[in-house]
């Protein structure tokens, strides 16, 4: 029998791996106060952080150190992570606790379905989405988050001058970035047509990162600033 309904393709695999005592307790103790559930209920970004500030999203924050690192070096924003292994969630709950954080929630969801759903249009002044999974494979790429169609859904939830940063050490990867964010109608490249920029001073160096450099791994830095109008830079 033909199936009714094609399959969704997501860019990821739920693999829930080993959860330490320690992050369980974050999970049951510390995601009721600084989680968001999972319903159907548009976030309203002010309330939720009970301010107004510049509201950054990070999508697949992994083990949380460098997001909860840029929460504490920069406390007059606010930072809102998405992340689908509770193992992840469970760490990053852990450094909120810490650090004393105030200004980081958490989501352990799908991020397409929250920026569809439960993010309004232009609430935000950033999207961070660094080493997403490269699915290296070339019958996998259609897998790969940085596609056209989704760059246009964080178009939708991006502010008049937000920033689009990614990272990847995999420079198939990076390739496929550059052209779709090129070709991606209202956007500008802050480094210039067809150049990777430097890595800025807020995204954290991670240890992953420092061991492929010390290899000699490339890492490969975009950022595109959404136009303020347009014709406007």
């Amino acid at each position: 029998m033909e199936e009714k309904f094609k399959r969704k393709i997501r860019s990821f695999v739920r693999r829930e791996g080993r959860i330490t005592k320690g992050q369980q307790r974050a999970l049951d103790e510390l995601f009721p106060v600084y989680g968001i559930s999972n319903d159907n209920r548009v976030l309203d970004l002010v309330q939720l952080f009970g301010r107004q500030a510049p509201k950054i999203l990070e999508i697949g924050f992994g083990n949380g150190e460098s997001l909860a690192s840029m929460a504490a070096d920069y406390p007059e924003k606010d930072y809102l992570g998405i992340e689908v292994h509770r193992p992840g969630v469970g760490n990053l709950l852990l450094q909120v606790e810490k650090r004393q954080l105030t200004n980081l929630r958490v989501i352990c969801d799908d991020a397409v379905e929250v920026l569809k759903y439960r993010l309004p249009d232009t609430c935000l002044d950033a999207v961070h989405i660094f080493f997403p999974d490269p699915w290296h494979k070339k019958k996998h790429h259609k897998r790969r988050l940085v596609q056209p169609v989704f760059v246009q859904l964080l178009a939708q939830k991006l502010k008049a001058g937000g920033i689009v940063h990614l990272a990847t050490d995999w420079e198939d990867y990076a390739l496929q970035m550059m052209e779709v964010m090129s070709a991606a109608q209202g956007f500008n490249n802050l480094a210039g047509e067809g150049n990777y920029s430097p890595r800025p001073d807020y995204r954290p160096l991670t240890k992953f990162e420092q061991r492929g450099q010390r290899l000699g791994h490339g890492v490969w830095d975009l950022l595109f600033k959404k136009k303020l109008a347009e014709n406007s830079v």
